[in-house]
């Protein structure tokens, strides 16, 4: 989760990732800013993450996240 939580402080440093688990619902992060989590993670764990997985509940915590890229990585 390290890791997720690095990619995300780069995007929006001004967010503590770790504290929050409402990130979309309380617009904490935009669409620009998933959009650029998205290629960030694909790219840092090796998943393809599509438009169907593209929402709240996969990106409003580190953990909603990290729960993702398992799932994803465990269908490779």
């Amino acid at each position: 989760m390290d890791e997720i939580t690095r990619i995300l402080s780069a995007i929006r440093p001004d967010v503590d990732f770790t504290a929050s688990d409402r990130l979309i619902d309380d617009g904490l992060l935009d669409s620009f800013d998933v959009i650029t989590a998205v290629a960030d993670i694909s790219e840092a764990f090796g998943v393809e993450i599509n438009a169907g997985h593209l929402v709240p509940e996969n990106f409003n915590s580190v953990a909603a996240i990290h729960g993702l890229v398992t799932r994803l990585k465990g269908k490779a």
